[in-house]
């Protein structure tokens, strides 16, 4: 059953966990082995889950992944990121990236936050 999204971020977030939900049904093993092994890399460990997030969203915004800039700025909130935090990594990407890492940064990331930030009030 498709849900109907209220923004484009919400929408892709629903587009990837149905994209997953299918691969899920074609490869469970696979699909099983994957999970598990990224649940173990974002645990709690020297590093901060809101550490591994923000790290995530920087790899992410440098190998220009729509779907995980998305997946990891909710992330990023979900572990208490301030909108400061966040875009302090998008500038540490940008010194990286440059201008391609920029341009998702000041599209993408920021209507993520806002978009996410309006479904948890």
């Amino acid at each position: 059953m498709e849900t109907e999204a209220r923004n484009s971020t919400e929408a892709a977030l629903l587009h990837y966990k149905e994209g997953l939900g299918l691969f899920n049904r074609k490869m469970p093993r696979l699909s099983e082995q994957y999970n598990a092994f990224t649940e173990e890399c974002f645990e709690e460990g020297e590093l901060s889950k809101r550490e591994k997030q923000l790290i995530a969203l920087g790899i992410s915004l440098y190998a220009q992944d729509e779907y995980c800039i998305i997946y990891h700025v909710k992330g990023c909130l979900d572990q208490g990121c301030s909108e400061q935090e966040i875009l302090e990594a998008v500038g540490v990407t940008a010194a990286f990236g440059g201008g391609a890492a920029m341009s998702q940064a000041v599209t993408l990331v920021q209507e993520s936050i806002d978009e996410l930030n309006q479904l948890t009030q």
